[in-house]
């Protein structure tokens, strides 16, 4: 198949798929019935927008999306022990994963219980003493301590460590991929559970939780009594949603749409400060959310102190708000700078093997194995495969991988475990963790490959540049963009639309930084649109258009408004070009 516009290979390397046919019938049946613009139409019929329900897709809302609680199996059952602990005043402890996910989780916990008069006790496990989930020691000490334990974002797989904890009931609230049985617990809500039907696969934990809060709140105002107010906890769920790379379709739209309203109001003390050091200075996108706060919140997981993220959450203090929001920053800087050192190395051994094996993997001594995960989502960015990066601390390597689109990563490693390549793995289907010994090592890197290739990753191309179709730039105004953006929010599993302006002319191109471009072009006709195009001299990309000779171009991206100096316009998110020819 011959790539839109002709282009079988991009500047760097990809070949360009347009909207098929079908998706442009569908993106001018729109146009002629709602009146909409064709650049809003195209994205609507990627999605799959029927004309009769535009309007509601264009203003999501939970009243029309929010699920029915009970639809999760032991729901009732979790949501009445919660409430039976705070109405007998029983001690409660919050044993949380330290990722953004687990975070926010126990962020909405305590803020619920707070407002209910109660506190709980949080507990966040070392990534790097303890690694992921319960474990006996910490299970075993809560219990002498507290009556109910509340395991967010993990404990699906935890059956010892939940069965260590004696005198305390467990409560197990996540979204990790369930096994063949349960844990002993008092209650396992969980929407990948096997026993469950899967309609609400694609909720994070904090979406969970928020469920769990939803059906307290029910069964208190059945009791006449009024419960916390749910929806100013939203920008938790959207952070949570966004970062942990859940799909952004069903009622997850409406979380993380009603969340950014939410942050914008800018009364959660932990994410004004964080904000702040990051420097965001208009209302919060989702990108904000997956790439400024998610990953400062990470920071103190993967590298500091475990629970700083939860903390700086839940915290009602502006002193101590800022306080951990300034040590997380930092500590995100400390990441980005291993990070380097380790993705360095690991594209260097992967790269070796072949970035067109169904499993492209790296594992190296005295990795950091909170950068792992990160260093995997680089490979699989650059591969278009699914990605493992395993770091060895004498006999103990702990791994993470990444999955593409079609590849049920989570259930591959959980197989893995269960004939005993690993010590331990799972997982959901775009990200898993794995632990295991050197002897392990390549038996089961090798036994994976076998695993995906059975479900096609051996089959997969390299990476395509989807677009939606064609733009001038005198059609790209600021009104467009904020057209475009009602029909997100955009991420996972809903990509933001992206356009390509063929055949202009650049006006401008400089290098800005180290490796940065930023250039304005125009149309021959008057109009002139603004880009930047971020790493653009890490790759081919920035020094043939910086030194175009006045050729033409075709050039793909995002739009975006650009506020700076009190001044909105549009510019153009260069993701790649290709040269025009006639």
């Amino acid at each position: 198949m011959t790539g839109y516009l002709g282009v079988d290979r991009s500047l760097t390397g990809r070949r360009w798929i347009g909207p098929a046919p079908e998706t442009t019938r569908q993106a001018e049946a729109l146009m002629q019935q709602t009146g909409h613009p064709p650049a809003l139409c195209q994205t609507l019929a990627r999605f799959g927008v029927a004309v009769e329900d535009v309007p509601t897709f264009l203003e999501p809302t939970l009243r029309a999306l929010l699920p029915d609680p009970r639809s999760l199996r032991d729901m009732e059952r979790a949501a009445a022990r919660l409430l039976q602990a705070v109405k007998a005043n029983q001690s409660i402890a919050i044993f949380a994963d330290y990722d953004v996910d687990g975070g926010t989780s126990a962020a909405l916990l305590i803020d619920w219980l707070r407002q209910l008069g109660r506190q709980a006790t949080l507990y966040v496990p070392d990534r790097i003493d303890e690694g992921y989930g319960p474990n006996d020691a910490a299970m075993q000490a809560l219990a002498r301590d507290h009556d109910l334990i509340i395991c967010v974002d993990c404990g699906t797989l935890s059956h010892g460590p939940i069965a260590a904890a004696q005198g305390a009931d467990v409560l197990v609230l996540d979204h990790h991929l369930g096994g063949e049985t349960l844990p002993d617990a008092y209650a396992v809500v969980n929407p990948n559970r096997q026993d469950e039907d899967g309609a609400l696969a694609h909720l994070c934990a904090a979406g969970v939780v928020f469920l769990a809060l939803v059906e307290a709140g029910r069964q208190m105002r059945e009791t006449g009594v009024k419960g916390p107010d749910l929806m100013s906890m939203l920008d938790l769920v959207a952070l949570a949603t966004v970062a942990d790379v859940a799909p952004l379709t069903g009622v997850n739209r409406a979380l993380v749409r009603q969340g950014l309203k939410v942050m914008a109001q800018r009364a959660r003390p932990g994410l004004v400060a964080l904000s702040d050091v990051g420097r965001l200075d208009s209302a919060p996108k989702s990108y904000h959310l997956g790439f400024v706060l998610g990953p400062r919140v990470n920071a103190g997981g993967r590298i500091g102190k475990a629970d700083l993220g939860a903390r700086l959450l839940s915290t009602t203090d502006p002193h101590e708000a800022k306080a951990m929001a300034d040590r997380l920053d930092a500590l995100n800087t400390e990441r980005r700078e291993i990070e380097e050192a380790v993705r360095a190395q690991a594209l260097e051994q992967a790269e070796a093997r072949g970035f067109d094996a169904p499993l492209v993997w790296a594992a190296g001594d005295g990795w950091h194995p909170g950068v792992v995960g990160i260093v995997a989502s680089r490979l699989k960015e650059r591969t278009n495969r699914p990605s493992i990066v395993i770091g060895f601390d004498d006999d103990d390597g702990k791994g993470s991988g990444r999955s593409v689109s079609g590849i049920d990563l989570g259930a591959a490693i959980q197989k893995l475990a269960a004939e005993g390549h690993l010590q331990k793995g799972g997982g959901h289907k775009m990200a898993a963790g794995l632990s295991l010994s050197r002897a392990q090592l390549e038996p089961a890197m090798e036994r994976l490959s076998e695993l995906l290739v059975k479900q096609g990753a051996d089959q997969l191309g390299a990476s395509d540049l989807r677009l939606d179709g064609p733009l001038m730039p005198g059609a790209a105004t600021p009104e467009l963009v904020e057209l475009l953006e009602s029909a997100g929010p955009f991420g996972a599993g809903a990509a933001a639309p992206r356009f390509v302006f063929p055949d202009i002319q650049i006006a401008f191109a400089k290098r800005v930084g180290n490796s940065h471009l930023k250039l304005s072009f125009g149309d021959g006709m008057g109009a002139r649109l603004d880009a930047i195009c971020f790493g653009a001299f890490d790759g081919p990309l920035g020094p043939a258009l910086e030194q175009h000779a006045g050729a033409r171009f075709h050039l793909a991206g995002r739009l975006e408004i650009n506020e700076w100096g009190g001044r909105r316009a549009v510019q153009l998110r260069l993701e790649d070009a290709a040269t025009a020819t006639k």
